[in-house]
């Protein structure tokens, strides 16, 4: 094993750190870039690209369930987790690369149909992501030590991978969607595959604080209190996904001015969308260590949990009713970033105590779903857009289904504040 890795410091930290944030940048160009690309520049239409954005659902499904489940036993080309990122990491940055171009990807494979191409893209794009997204967490809880070291290898990774989903909105804000989608697909290829030269998988995964040795025990899975936690959680991301795909629509018909020049109108809801974005995650990634943290050791992680949500709701009916300039919405959007924060790291952290260790990349895989099923029921929301008039809709269902998440959450049972550890955070 490599000596940072032996002192587990600051240093191997932020590379343990990198594989998840080079999957994190590229969910971030997807949300910045992939409806507004679909939207100006193939001229698909608000429902068609709900279709487009189900494609990720479905390779999640099978992308973090299977291989969560397949990487628990697997041993190949040096790790159980490192041949999955490699492979993902890889596809994910070609795909980032190909978005603005699925008019040529369209050429070579002779499909006429943009929409049907445009799926296939996303597809791809989708399920390399989630090929690598299970395994870039799981390889942190491998390499680190419970306690302490484990929960700061899930801070840092927390931090680094929001830092650089900020740093995403906002080039695409200032710079353009073209350059960020030409930047972030050599960051995401890099970030992917340089670390793993200096990260060792052990076959023995280490779990003992003191003595390193042991390897991971079974343990009862708590089912009854899973399913309240992937009920409440689900119908978190059934909120939050719609409103990453269909924002931009709100945008153009309430923020940008009627008889903009389209050109002028595309590139002013592009801004709007980075600076949105940014300013939400910027919240999201500082709140979990800073304030989400010390607040759980006080009150609990699932009453603290719940109390972020419903302040996210009440963000998103704000929007609804009041947000009619880019400034107004960024505003709401920092209110919003407090769900988000909680939303990106509480739920693993109660989800990891209640589940059998020996298995956590299964259980990872399983806990996706409650992400991946909203989101494809998400595609409901596009057809509902397209019937009514007012986009404001948008953030009314956002809000509803964040509110029934905050209720749900109050039905999940806490550890006592006073027993529970310093929280490990996740992402998307």
């Amino acid at each position: 094993m490599l000596d940072m890795q032996k002192r587990l410091n600051k240093l191997f930290y932020a590379t343990l750190s990198l594989p998840s944030t080079a999957m994190g940048f590229a969910l971030c160009i997807q949300i910045s870039a992939l409806s507004w690309i679909l939207s100006t520049r193939f001229n698909l239409q608000i429902h068609e690209i709900g279709i487009v954005w189900a494609a990720g659902p479905m390779a999640g499904i099978f992308g973090q369930v299977v291989i969560g489940l397949i990487s628990d036993d697997a041993w190949f080309w040096g790790g159980r987790r490192r041949p999955f990122i490699l492979i993902g990491g890889t596809l994910a940055a070609l795909m980032v690369f190909l978005l603005p171009r699925i008019d040529v990807v369209g050429d070579f494979l002779g499909i006429k149909n943009i929409l049907i191409v445009a799926v296939i893209v996303a597809l791809t794009l989708d399920l390399s992501i989630n090929i690598s997204f299970n395994p870039t967490r799981s390889i942190i809880a491998d390499v680190t030590p419970e306690g302490e070291a484990r929960t700061l290898g899930y801070t840092w990774m927390q931090t680094i991978s929001g830092f650089f989903g900020v740093m995403a909105y906002l080039i695409g804000a200032t710079l353009g969607n073209d350059l960020l989608i030409s930047v972030g697909a050599g960051i995401v290829f890099v970030f992917s595959v340089v670390p793993l030269f200096f990260i060792k998988e052990e076959r023995e995964m280490v779990i003992n604080t003191e003595t390193a040795t042991e390897t991971a025990a079974a343990t009862k899975a708590d089912w009854g209190q899973l399913w309240r936690i992937y009920i409440a959680h689900g119908f978190a991301w059934l909120g939050v996904q719609s409103m990453f795909v269909y924002t931009y629509g709100f945008i153009q018909q309430q923020l940008v001015p009627a008889g903009l020049a389209t050109k002028a109108a595309n590139d002013m809801s592009g801004q709007i969308i980075g600076f949105a974005f940014a300013i939400m995650n910027t919240v999201g990634f500082l709140l979990p260590a800073l304030v989400l943290a010390p607040l759980a050791r006080k009150i609990g992680r699932v009453h603290t949990q719940a109390g972020c949500v419903a302040i996210m709701a009440a963000g998103y009916f704000l929007i609804a009713t009041m947000a009619r300039t880019p400034i107004m919405l960024y505003a709401l959007m920092a209110v919003v970033g407090i769900g988000w924060s909680a939303i990106v790291s509480l739920p693993f952290a109660i989800m990891s105590d209640k589940v059998d260790k020996s298995r956590m990349g299964f259980f990872m895989g399983v806990f996706n779903l409650s992400v991946v099923l909203p989101q494809l029921m998400s595609t409901g929301v596009g057809f509902v857009l397209k019937r009514v008039p007012d986009q404001s809709t948008l953030y009314i269902i956002c809000g509803a289904s964040l509110a029934i998440s905050a209720a749900l959450w109050c039905l999940v049972k806490d550890e006592a504040p006073a027993t529970q550890a310093a929280m490990p955070a996740s992402a998307h």
